[in-house]
């Protein structure tokens, strides 16, 4: 899949931008609040139609201005045109694939496969569970719109449940004690099949991160991951009757918190390196390899399961890295194809492999300045 034309209006700094993409490697450049990390904004909204940085879609909108308006042409098999187009006034933002409305943003999840490296990726390895769950969760919904379905069904079960719970402990009332049964067969369903999807998904995932690992440092470590559930078991066949059973247990406390305690809402993935705990052992520079092969695991896993490849978006990504690891990864960017890399004024780019058919976008004050 190849972007070949983005269009912006009122988006950020960007009054009136346009550009021409290159089929391989583009590295947007510019000083720090200039707008070049708003390129890779838009993108994002173009294939998601949400937000790389999870701002609200007001504050996106130009000073002074009433609207923004995101255009952008792909090349997928056959042509796909996406304009997102957001109304201050309103408060309602319309999406349009070739000309025709869009009324459901999960009716473009996996259409346009995104996968992003940003600054805030330390949280999946240095962070909560959230973060890690977020990443596989967004990498099957990419590659699975059953699995996109199961997850929003879950989560309204999850909050539909936790309103009962809050209600038996200030009610006390046993109508809706039998009701909670209820809702625990539908979590026990949806949840089940979540695990079952995770376990199955992170079996497979290992020898992708594996291979992107060792393209940047080698074979010098061995990096692993593994999952790690509330419901206690890895099991496939037993997922639903044992995640039953802690219900049944905790019930009590669930009820007297108010929450729900047990699921794959609450599961987390294990990083290793060497088979000792990422998070807890790992260095500085072993953390930021393992976020940059996760991501790059991530591009080809879609890439196989989809037929199709990715937009790859990096933010910034070099700032932090020493000459050597800069070059490897550039040279692994070659495999990607298309790729869009935003770099700041001061890196060093002598350490990049860049060849004639990449392009250089200066970007200043929300405009294009050069294009080579």
């Amino acid at each position: 899949m190849i972007l070949q034309t983005l269009e912006l209006k009122n988006f950020r700094l960007h009054k009136n931008t346009f550009i021409k993409f290159s089929r391989n490697l583009n590295y947007i450049v510019g000083g720090n609040g200039q707008g070049k990390t708003s390129l890779l904004e838009a993108i994002y909204y173009l294939c998601t139609s949400k937000n790389l940085l999870q701002s609200p879609d007001s504050e996106v909108v130009n000073f002074d201005e009433k609207f923004f308006e995101i255009s952008g042409d792909f090349i997928n098999g056959s042509g796909n045109k996406i304009r997102i187009l957001y109304s201050l006034e309103t408060g309602k933002k319309n999406i349009f694939l070739n000309e025709k409305q869009i009324y459901k943003s999960s009716e473009i999840i996996g259409k346009f496969p995104v996968v992003t490296l940003t600054q805030t990726d330390h949280f999946i390895t240095q962070g909560s569970p959230l973060y890690r769950r977020k990443l596989i969760d967004s990498i099957i919904s990419q590659a699975s719109q059953t699995y996109l379905k199961t997850l929003m069904e879950y989560n309204r079960i999850l909050k539909q449940r936790s309103s009962l719970l809050t209600k038996i402990r200030e009610t006390g009332y046993p109508v809706y004690e039998e009701e909670l049964e209820v809702w625990n067969a539908s979590l026990v369903k949806k949840g089940s099949e979540i695990i079952e999807k995770r376990l199955e998904f992170i079996n497979e995932f290992n020898g992708y991160v594996k291979n992107s690992y060792n393209e940047i440092m080698g074979e010098k470590e061995i990096p692993a991951l593994s999952y790690k559930s509330t419901v206690s078991t890895i099991d496939l066949q037993n997922i639903a009757s044992v995640f039953n059973e802690n219900l049944q247990k905790r019930k009590r406390e669930e009820i007297a918190r108010g929450y729900n305690l047990i699921g794959p809402h609450r599961d987390d993935v294990i990083f290793k390196i060497n088979g000792y705990d990422l998070k807890k052992y790992g260095s500085q520079g072993q953390n930021k390899t393992f976020q940059i092969s996760l991501k790059f695991a991530q591009f080809f896993y879609l890439k196989d399961k989809l037929n199709k490849t990715p937009i790859f978006l990096l933010d910034d990504v070099f700032g932090e890295l020493d000459s050597e690891r800069i070059e490897k990864i550039s040279f692994y960017l070659k495999k990607i194809g298309q790729a869009f890399i935003t770099l700041t004024d001061f890196t060093n780019v002598e350490n990049l492999n860049k060849d004639e058919n990449d392009l250089m976008i200066h970007i200043s004050k929300g405009e294009v300045k050069n294009v080579s």
